[in-house]
């Protein structure tokens, strides 16, 4: 399973009259004064990593992960146990030292005890279906949410600085180069940003380093852009 980060940053390969079209569209935004434009830089992929909220997502949806292995854990355990029963029915069907009658009742019951094989086996192939939809799409509400969040915040902060446009350092083309191929670093927001929205953090919700079991009490709600 993909985690929050990685598919937020996930490069689409968009079709090159498209990049043309995206490159048309950034210069005809900057007027032909551009030396008294002011552009910034932030590194959207560090912000996101490092904001306390992602970090939180994160574990929780690792735990969440762990909670649903464990219940295919059982599943599989009540697969294989019910395999066993079959076979020892099947040897008990062909064993000649017990009566027709005794082969024919083992045979019968082997029968059921495979229907009920071949349920278990459909039932794990559902629940891995449904259980990688879930955490995929409350992975991906949350990642949308904080990337929000973190954009609400920026675009505060950009305007009030007067700031023409920001570019995310992170980005990258459709070649998986970057987007940006040089900054002298002198307007990058990243660390300014990474410290205001941790200005609030919950003690301990930094630490990317606890156990499942002792980070439930961090999260009390999905998240949420302001």
């Amino acid at each position: 399973m993909e985690s929050a980060t990685s598919i937020l940053f996930k490069t689409m390969k968009n079709p090159v009259t498209k990049i043309l079209l995206a490159a048309a569209l950034i210069c005809a935004a900057i007027p032909s004064g551009a030396a008294d434009q002011k552009i910034g830089t932030i590194d959207l992929r560090k912000v996101f990593d490092k904001y306390y909220k992602t970090i939180q997502s994160t574990v929780s949806l690792k735990q969440e992960a762990g909670e649903m292995e464990k219940e295919r854990g059982q599943m599989i355990a009540d697969e294989k146990k019910h395999e066993e029963e079959w076979r020892k029915l099947i040897d008990k069907a062909n064993d000649q030292a017990v009566s027709a009658e005794e082969r024919d009742k083992s045979k019968k019951a082997a029968e059921q005890k495979y229907s009920e094989l071949e349920s278990d086996k459909q039932a794990i192939t559902e629940f891995d279906r449904v259980a990688t939809s879930r955490l995929g799409e409350k992975e991906r509400q949350r990642r949308d949410a904080i990337v929000a969040e973190i954009r609400n915040l920026l675009n505060a902060d950009a305007k009030a600085a007067g700031y023409t446009m920001v570019v995310d350092s992170s980005g990258e083309s459709a070649n998986m180069t970057p987007v940006l191929l040089y900054s002298n670093g002198q307007n990058d927001l990243t660390d300014t940003l990474i410290k205001e929205l941790n200005a609030t953090a919950p003690p301990g919700s930094l630490d990317t380093n606890l156990p499942a079991a002792s980070t439930s009490n961090l999260i009390n709600s999905p998240v949420a852009p302001r």
